[in-house]
Formats: C-alpha cells, sequence, structure tokens
C-alpha cells in the first residue's frame, strides 16, 4: 500500500491561518503537527534560510505518524524533509497591501516588546515604526516570497484567498475531501480577515509598488483561483 500524502500548510501571517490551523486539527486530529518555532520573518535573510535547511533533517523525526503540518516555515524545510513519501502543498493569500495593515496593528497590540525569539518585532516597537516604515522598508518587502524561497509557487495545490476565506474553505474541503481526512462541515471565524485599515490612496500605490513581486503573486493565485 502507498504512504498516504502528508499535508504541508503555509501560514503566511495574517492570512487567517490561525482560523484554517484550527480547521485541520479538527480534520486530522493528533495526526496533525502545528509548527510555529521557525519565526522566519524576525531573522535575517541568509540566516532564515540557512534555518529552512538545517531544519529539514529535524523537521523530517516523527512523520510517519503525521498527516499534516501546518505553520509559519518556509516551505522548502519540508520539501527536503519529506524525501520520497508524497506531499500537498496548501496555503492562504491576502491582498498585501491589506495583510502589511494587519501584520503591523497585530504586532502592536497587547505585547510588552520583550520576547528573545522576536527580535524584529521588539526592534519595530523599540524604535516606534510608523505604519509607513514598516511598510516600506526591506525587513517585510515582498513577505510571501520570502516565505517561498526555493520553491515554485506553481508547486502548491491549493491556494485560498483569504478575503474569500468561507467560499475556498468550502473549495478546499471540496478538493481534500475525497480521503476522508478533512471535515467538510468544519466552518470558524477566519482571523480577522474582514479588518481594513484606511490607508492613504498614494501610500497604498507606493506600498503596492515596494512589493511588487508579492502583488503579482496575489494577482496570479486570485486569477489561479
Amino acid at each position: 500500500m502507498s504512504e498516504a500524502p502528508l499535508l504541508v500548510s503555509l501560514h503566511l501571517p495574517k492570512t487567517a491561518g490561525t482560523s484554517f490551523a484550527e480547521a485541520l486539527r479538527r480534520a486530522y486530529g493528533e495526526g496533525c503537527r502545528i509548527e510555529y518555532v521557525d519565526q522566519p520573518m524576525q531573522r535575517a535573510r541568509w540566516r532564515r534560510r540557512w534555518d529552512a535547511l538545517a531544519r529539514a533533517v529535524v523537521a523530517r523525526r516523527g512523520l510517519a505518524s503525521v498527516s499534516c503540518v501546518h505553520g509559519h516555515f518556509l516551505p522548502t524545510k519540508y520539501r527536503l524533509a519529506v524525501g520520497a513519501r508524497p506531499v500537498r502543498y496548501v496555503t492562504w493569500l491576502r491582498d498585501p497591501v491589506e495583510r502589511l495593515a494587519s501584520h503591523y496593528h497585530y504586532w502592536r497590540r497587547d505585547y510588552a516588546g520583550d520576547d528573545p525569539t522576536q527580535p524584529l518585532r521588539n526592534r519595530m516597537l523599540d524604535e516606534d515604526w510608523t505604519f509607513e516604515r514598516f511598510a516600506l522598508g526591506a525587513e517585510m518587502r515582498d513577505l510571501y516570497h520570502e516565505y517561498l524561497w526555493g520553491f515554485d509557487p506553481a508547486r502548491f495545490d491549493f491556494i485560498g484567498i483569504t478575503e474569500r476565506y468561507e467560499q475556498d474553505l468550502a473549495r478546499f474541503a471540496q478538493t481534500f475531501g475525497s480521503g476522508g481526512a478533512f471535515v467538510a462541515n468544519v466552518r470558524v471565524n477566519p482571523d480577522r480577515c474582514e479588518e481594513r485599515y484606511p490607508i492613504e490612496a498614494a501610500l497604498r500605490a507606493r506600498i503596492e509598488a515596494h512589493h511588487a513581486r508579492d502583488a503579482a503573486l496575489y494577482r496570479w493565485a486570485v486569477e489561479r483561483r
């Protein structure tokens, strides 16, 4: 009998991934591994890429008993970790400007700025960055592409659009429900995906230009849907 495919779910920050994690937990039970230790964007580019390669060995441990992995990590880590096992990749994307605004306000909300595992977030608070500084700086530029280093977006078997969360969750259930692993009637509230912050038109245009690769990826995913 062939080995069951592993579902690798990439949670890009502020794309309703917390809600999707709950859906996966309900569907896969103890076979779902939730993984938020990597914190890729808290590290310099060279470090997060090195970590993805180095941690592939550790990620391989125990995978035989796992049906689903979900969290913040570079998917290249699991591309290397799974070996010959069949794998299906899924993720969610959100309009990059709206995602950045949500990310910025989330980082500023209810946090003391003293967690050593979040150096970039701590720096942002210590230096009191404005949203413009956050969105137009080098640190968060093209976050989607930074996560997708070494991984072709066309490899995803499913890309949901956060703004259409309910419809796309149903689409996910239809696509992946044939094996009985996903409960089609799972419904949870997306994490603030309806949340919108006022952004001046000129600033929005500058942000879209600064994150042009992510904007293009988002448009491609919407069209692909």
